[in-house]
């Protein structure tokens, strides 16, 4: 996962720039995406030490839940 560390914070970065246009704090998406808000908080900022990693599911489910496709979080 590290050669792709780049990829995953700028995944990150943009679930929660769609987040955010939603008007949601990361506690009322992570109670729509059925996540804590701890697991959220590791993928929007992946900028640690140990890259978090994510599901194809729940991609697809924060995709469902922020009304987008799920496309959107991987064009740059």
């Amino acid at each position: 996962m590290e050669e792709y560390r780049e990829q995953y914070r700028l995944l990150g970065l943009r679930i929660a720039y769609y987040r955010k246009k939603r008007g949601w704090t990361q506690e009322e998406f992570s109670d729509k995406v059925g996540c804590s808000i701890g697991f959220l908080s590791r993928i929007e900022a992946n900028n640690g030490k140990h890259i978090a990693g994510i599901s194809l599911s729940m991609l697809f489910r924060m995709a469902q839940v922020l009304e987008i496709p799920v496309s959107k979080l991987f064009v740059e």
